[in-house]
């Protein structure tokens, strides 16, 4: 094997030619030291790793082999590091070290220094891009001592032996003192001894500076697979630190490459594109680089294990080859040889670099076209405005350029086609993502390019956005069905998929009629129940969908959302259409207009009013629909009496027509009843009385209102009336029949709060419904309150029940009318009343028609069984209690209220016929509470004392005549007698109902005591 000793590669010319040409121009000495100070300034520490496969992998290729790197980190002792990086293929020669030796960066650091010069002396120039340059250069970074060892020979720079060097060569020692010892390292090589490692052909050795050691520990653990990527040379690098090894490989199966790290592979897609730049744009570039206008460009992205694409990070950077500073927001790995400035960290801007931004584009767009058609490919798409720089925008603009005219994109009809981003449509319902699969494979060839599904979710949207892929909303998906013929199932399908779409886009959305017609829009379309009989509709002209297109709940329920109705018997009922044909069937018949026949028609409502249970009165609009009559002509039901209906016993003859028995035998009984063919009296229902189209509901309502105080009109609740009482002739019959109608029909109605008869019962207690007689005249069996004044009502005890005839007066007072008629026969001395009801009733009489125009009575009852004429007789309302022994006539009972009962019966007030003064004197005079019984008089009024005086006379006289008692402004004159000064004392404190108590604590005043006893018990 060669021993560097013996100098093959001419290191001592090298040495000898360098310092030459530093003697001749120490300027030049300056410009190699500030150029390679530059490059170690520059930041290269990251990239030393990089640099050193690089080189790896150019050695690899120049011999043709598989390319192998080994980078160890070796203790050597003391504290000391040695990173060594060997590597297989082509060794080092002679113009290897040449190059190692020839900076390769600019070492401009004024305006006085150029870069580009010649060396000198015949010394090598300066060029800004080599095949080694600042490749090498980086391991300054870590190193001041680096050394080649290869098969050929080996190769050392030492920063140590080039100081000594120029320190012995006067023209330099003075630059040198200058810099403080500081010289370009990599222009003086020495031959080293040593020999690569087994199996490799060179191996860089790098005893590490002491502030290095960490970040190359560092970086060497960081290392990752992706690097091979790059360097497509390079099959594999050892990393051994602290004696582990981690491998790291890379095998190619194109289009794929199986990276290895370790244990871990991982897939990745490689899209490449290799060609020769035309040379006009290289004008103005390096020479090295117009002599290399072949270019390879690569994109890759990593696959999952079902061979879909795992995007990058969008923070990835430009690998030209090796990784740059440029960034990169597409999210796949991207190497292409753009030419790079003086600092190799960034692209130079120019032509060459425009030429090969296109042709990323072309290869970028063939990627995506060539991955399996997944919606994960959208994760590829270039996003706007991510851009971080000015070739990071320029790449992404051409790439999404590209993309917008390259046929990629699949079809959801024919998974082998693909379509460009202009011809293609997404369905745009991302909050839908769920039954997007559905909707979409229904649509498929309905809606032009309707991409497969998944392709339209929220996921991929910004990325449809920027490919300019037109979304299609469920408005544009109404349009698109739009007279497309399709089976039943297929709408049913469509209509799933759409559930929970936004509806207001939905409204020209086609259904499918059971009848062969489309309707236009689900607005007004009927659902049909599974139990509706749909074949039996055709002469109502209904839009009733197709049950199989409304067979899954959830089209149903799409299809409700957007206007539809559930087509049970009831909602059929309910549309409108049917109800027109209803209420225009008479019409139809008696003007023929041509329409279904009558016959059917009344078949197909009687159908739909059995299968939907209607109750008799529920729609009163039935009662309309014609129906054949016994005569042969047509009626509306409403107006026809069933075959053998008991109401047709107790109308009068010829009242109402009867059914045709030919067609009721066909029809279900209940359905004939629920459309209002009579059998026994009809119920009808209204929300106000002017709408109740009943006999006399007008006075009804007036007869409920008079029961209210006076305010403003009261709101009525629903009501409900019985037709046809004014055509009864038989009232013993119908009674039978009324008194089994539904509790509303008998119902009381309460306006604010107050009850009162409802229309049946008043209708019927104000019409000679029993025996001739008016319920309302007479009495409840059994009532002793209106014994005498009113006949008992007679009649089947659940007639009476319904009827309720008035049993106290109360139940009189109530109605206006009744009160008015109590008043008449209170006046009848053919009547009789019971002392009880006397007392109170003109008072509760004048309460009950206070407000009312009254005539006053001819006759006034004074006695149970006595009647007074005030025109023949006097007659007096007694007002004041103590004036009664010198009346001089009769007196009516004024039940506490005198005034209102003179009122009433236009009769004067017993005080203003009757005056008198006291004409006796009194035995004495003394204070109320001075009076034996006093305290317990005022304990029974509840007062602490009595005040005021009373003259006690013996006997009292007004006027000459004896009377009890007589109140004269402060003072009470009395006879002496208990009850005189119990009634005296009752009318002074206001408490008249305690007059008797009152007596009784002056009659006994020794036992005053025990009477208040009695008091606390009570």
């Amino acid at each position: 094997m060669l021993r560097t000793v013996s100098d093959p590669f001419a290191t001592a010319e090298l040495r000898r030619r360098v310092l030459a040409a530093w003697t001749d121009s120490p300027a030049r000495f300056r410009e190699d030291a500030n150029a390679e100070e530059d490059l170690v300034r520059g930041g290269y520490r990251d990239r030393l790793l990089v640099e050193l496969a690089q080189n790896a992998a150019d050695a690899a290729a120049r011999a043709g082999v598989p390319g192998r790197l080994r980078l160890e980190l070796a203790d050597v002792g003391g504290g000391g590091e040695v990173l060594h990086a060997a590597n297989t293929g082509a060794p080092l020669d002679a113009a290897g070290v040449s190059g190692l030796a020839s900076l390769r960066a600019s070492a401009k650091r004024d305006e006085s220094q150029t870069a580009g010069r010649s060396g000198g002396a015949g010394g090598p120039p300066i060029p800004s891009v080599g095949r080694f340059g600042v490749g090498f250069a980086a391991v300054l970074t870590v190193t001041d001592e680096p050394a080649v060892h290869s098969t050929g020979g080996g190769v050392r720079f030492s920063a140590a032996r080039t100081r000594a060097e120029v320190a012995d060569v006067p023209a330099l020692a003075g630059e040198l003192t200058r810099r403080d010892g500081a010289v370009p390292v990599l222009r003086l090589p020495w031959p080293a001894e040593g020999t690569p490692p087994g199996g490799y052909a060179t191996e860089v050795v790098l005893p590490l500076r002491p502030g290095s050691r960490v970040a190359v520990r560092t970086a060497l653990e960081a290392l990752q697979a992706e690097l091979l990527l790059a360097l497509p040379g390079l099959t594999e690098i050892e990393v051994v630190v602290d004696g582990v090894t981690r491998t790291l490989a890379c095998s190619h199966t194109s289009p794929l490459a199986r990276l290895r790290d370790g244990d871990r592979t991982r897939t990745w897609r490689l899209e490449q594109r290799t060609g020769e730049l035309a040379e006009e744009l290289f004008a103005g570039r390096p020479v090295e680089e117009r002599a290399r206008r072949g270019y390879a460009v690569t994109w890759a992205v990593p696959l999952d294990d079902d061979g879909r694409p795992e995007p990058l990070p969008v923070r990835q950077v430009v690998h030209a080859p090796t990784p740059s500073d440029e960034p990169l927001s597409l999210p796949a790995r991207l190497v292409a040889p753009f030419p790079l400035g003086p600092d190799r960290r960034h692209v130079a801007p120019g032509p060459v670099t425009d030429a090969l931004v296109d042709v990323c584009a072309e290869a970028y767009a063939g990627l995506l076209a060539a991955l399996a058609p997944d919606p994960a490919v959208l994760g590829l798409v270039p996003r706007i405005g991510l851009a971080a720089a000015e070739l990071d925008a320029a790449l992404g603009s051409a790439a999404l350029d590209r993309l917008r005219t390259t046929a990629w994109l699949p079809l959801a009809d024919d998974p082998e086609a693909r379509q460009t981003a202009e011809r293609a449509a997404a369905l745009d319902d991302a909050a839908h993502d769920g039954v997007a699969e559905e909707r979409t494979a229904v649509l498929a060839g309905v809606v032009p390019g309707l991409l497969p599904a998944g392709w339209a979710g929220r996921a991929g949207a910004p990325a449809l956005a920027a490919l300019g892929v037109r979304r299609v909303g469920p408005a544009e998906v109404a349009e698109a069905v739009g007279g497309v013929a399709r089976p039943p199932r297929w709408w049913a399908r469509l209509y799933a998929s759409l559930d929970g779409a936004d509806r207001e886009e939905l409204g020209a959305l086609p259904v499918p009629l059971a009848d062969g017609r489309t309707a236009p829009g689900p607005a007004g379309v009927l659902l049909p129940a599974d139990d509706l009989p749909v074949g039996r509709l055709g002469p109502l002209s209904l839009r009733v969908a197709h049950p199989d297109a409304v067979a899954p709940p959830a089209a149903r329920r799409l299809l409700e959302r957007l206007g539809a109705s559930p087509a049970t018997a009831a909602a059929v009922l309910a549309d409108p259409a049917v109800r027109a044909a209803v209420e225009e069937s008479v019409d139809a018949v008696e003007e023929d207009w041509g329409r279904a026949d009558p016959a059917d028609l009344a078949r197909a409502v009687l159908a739909l009013v059995g299968a939907a249970g209607t109750a008799p009165g529920e729609l009163p609009w039935l009662a309309e629909l014609a129906l054949p009559d016994a005569a042969g002509a047509w009626a509306p039901a409403g107006e026809l009496l069933m075959p053998g209906a008991p109401l047709a016993a107790v109308l009068q003859d010829g009242a109402l027509g009867l059914l045709d028995p030919s067609f009721a035998d066909g029809q279900d009984p209940a359905a004939l009843r629920a459309a209002g063919v009579l059998v026994t009296f009809a119920l009808v229902r209204a929300e106000d009385p002017d709408e109740l189209d009943v006999d006399a509901a007008g006075a009804w309502a007036d007869a409920v209102l008079d029961r209210l105080p006076p305010g403003p009109p009261p709101a009525w609740p629903p009501l409900c009336a019985v037709r046809d009482l004014e055509l009864v002739a038989d009232w013993a019959g119908a009674l039978a029949l009324l008194a089994g109608a539904p509790e509303e029909a008998w119902a009381d109605v309460v306006l604010d709060g107050v009850a009162a008869p409802g229309y049946l019962r008043w209708w019927l207690t104000t019409h000679p419904v029993l025996g001739g007689r008016r319920p309302d005249r007479l009495a409840a069996p059994g009532s002793r309150e209106l014994q005498g004044l009113y006949e008992p009502a007679s009649g089947p005890p659940d007639v009476l029940e319904r009827l309720r005839p008035p049993a106290t007066v109360g139940d009189v007072l109530a109605d206006v009318d009744a009160a008015l008629d109590l008043l008449d026969r209170l006046g009848d001395p053919e009547r009789t009343v019971s002392p009880a009801v006397l007392r109170t009733v003109y008072a509760r009489l004048a309460e009950a028609l206070d407000g009312v125009d009254v005539d006053p009575p001819a006759g006034v009852r004074v006695a149970p069984d006595r009647v007074a004429d005030p025109g023949r007789e006097p007659v007096l309302v007694l007002d004041a209690p103590w004036v009664q022994p010198l009346v001089d006539g009769l007196l009516v009972p004024a039940g506490g209220a005198p005034a209102a009962v003179a009122d009433l019966l236009d009769l004067p007030l017993a005080s203003e016929r009757v005056t008198g003064t006291v004409t006796s004197r009194p035995a004495r005079r003394q204070a109320w509470s001075a009076l034996p019984g006093a305290e317990l008089a005022a304990a029974r009024l509840g007062v602490a004392e009595l005040d005021g005086e009373v003259a006690v006379h013996e006997p009292l006289l007004v006027d000459g005549r004896p009377v009890a008692w007589w109140p004269d402004g402060d003072a009470d004159h009395v006879d002496g007698t208990p009850p005189a000064l119990g009634r005296a004392l009752a009318w002074r404190a206001g408490a008249w109902p305690l007059r008797q108590a009152l007596a009784e604590a002056f009659a006994d005043p020794d036992r005053a005591a025990d009477l208040a006893a009695e008091d606390a018990v009570g």
